[in-house]
C-alpha cells in the first residue's frame, strides 16, 4: 500500500511557543482545546470559537490532564503521581502515585478508558533507563501492565474497547494488546520505526479505529491501519511533533502539539506551537473519566 499525502498544510492555531506540549484533546462542552506543556509546567485552554487562549502556570511537571464530568476539575499526571487539578486556580488534591514509582520518573500520556478507567503511562524523565510502566486505574486498584520502557506513550483503546495499544518511543515500537473482558493481553508488536522515521510519540484514534500516530524527530503524521499498514501521511511545518486528536464541532479537525525543546526558533520558528489542519476523516468524542470518587463529595 503507497500511503497517500494530505492535501492541506497544518496552520497555527495557537503560538504559544511550548517547551513540550502534549496530550491536547477536545471538550466538546464548551467548544474548547485542552493541552500541557510538560517542561515548561502549564495547561493551556483554547477556545476557537472566540480566539481566546488561557495558561494555568504550574509548579511541578504534567503529563497529562483528563476531563471529568465537573469541566473545572481535571485528573492530571504530575512527576509525582495522579492528581485532580482545578483549572480555574491549580488547587490540587493527590490521588494515586505507583509504589516503584522513582524520583527521577514521572508520569506522561494518559486516557480515560470506554470503561470509565484511567490509562497512563510513567517513564524516565532522562528518557534514559527502562523504568517506565503502564498502568490502568479504577479509582482503587492500580494495575500495572505490559513491559517496561524509557519513554511510554499511550495507552489508547480502540473504539470497540477490544484492543490496546501502547507505545515504547525509545525503541520505537508500537504494540497491541488483545482486551478479553477485565483481562489485558500481552503486548504484541505492531508498528516499529525505521531509523529516518523519528520516534513514535503521541497517537488517537479515529471513528474508523485507525491510528494516527505523531513522528517525534521527522516532522508528520502517519495513519495506520488497524493492521498497521501506513495509509495516509501529514508532513508538519516543523520537526519535533508530539501529540494530535480530533476537534471541531464534527470532528473533522485535527490539531497537533509539538516542542520547542532543544530547537533554535530562530532556524525553526514554527516548533512548540499548536496547529490545526482540516481533514476528510472523523474523530471520537473525548472521553471523560468519571470514577465514583468524584460522586463521594470530593
Amino acid at each position: 500500500m503507497t500511503p497517500t499525502v494530505h492535501p492541506h498544510t497544518p496552520r497555527v492555531t495557537v503560538a504559544c511557543g511550548c517547551a513540550l506540549g502534549e496530550e491536547v484533546l477536545w471538550d466538546e462542552r464548551d467548544g474548547s482545546l485542552l493541552w500541557v506543556d510538560i517542561e515548561n509546567p502549564a495547561v493551556w485552554r483554547h477556545w476557537p470559537e472566540r480566539n481566546e487562549s488561557l495558561r494555568l502556570p504550574l509548579d511541578e511537571k504534567i503529563g497529562f490532564a483528563v476531563p471529568t464530568p465537573d469541566p473545572d476539575r481535571v485528573v492530571a499526571g504530575f512527576q509525582t503521581g495522579v492528581a485532580l487539578l482545578r483549572l480555574s486556580d491549580g488547587a490540587r488534591t493527590p490521588l494515586v502515585r505507583p509504589d516503584e514509582h522513582r524520583a527521577g520518573d514521572r508520569l506522561n500520556s494518559g486516557n480515560a478508558g470506554p470503561d470509565g478507567r484511567l490509562y497512563f503511562g510513567t517513564m524516565d524523565d532522562a528518557e534514559e533507563e527502562a523504568t517506565g510502566s503502564f498502568f490502568r486505574w479504577d479509582g482503587t486498584r492500580l494495575e500495572r501492565f505490559g513491559g517496561r520502557a524509557a519513554v511510554t506513550n499511550g495507552p489508547v483503546l480502540s473504539p470497540d474497547g477490544t484492543r490496546l495499544y501502547t507505545i515504547d518511543t525509545a525503541q520505537g515500537i508500537v504494540r497491541v494488546h488483545d482486551l478479553d473482558g477485565d483481562r489485558i493481553g500481552e503486548p504484541q508488536p505492531l508498528i516499529r520505526f525505521d531509523e529516518g522515521s523519528g520516534k513514535p510519540d503521541g497517537l488517537t484514534l479515529d471513528a474508523e479505529g485507525h491510528l494516527w500516530i505523531c513522528h517525534y524527530g521527522a516532522g508528520r503524521i502517519t495513519r495506520f491501519t488497524p493492521d498497521g499498514e501506513p495509509e495516509h501521511i501529514l508532513p508538519m511545518p516543523t520537526a519535533l511533533v508530539t501529540k494530535c486528536a480530533f476537534g471541531g464541532p464534527d470532528l473533522s479537525t485535527l490539531y497537533i502539539t509539538t516542542c520547542l525543546r532543544g530547537r533554535n526558533p530562530t532556524i525553526d520558528p514554527m516548533a512548540g506551537h499548536l496547529y490545526q489542519v482540516e481533514t476528510e476523516f472523523r474523530g471520537l468524542p473525548t472521553r471523560r473519566l468519571d470514577l465514583p470518587l468524584f460522586h463521594e463529595g470530593n
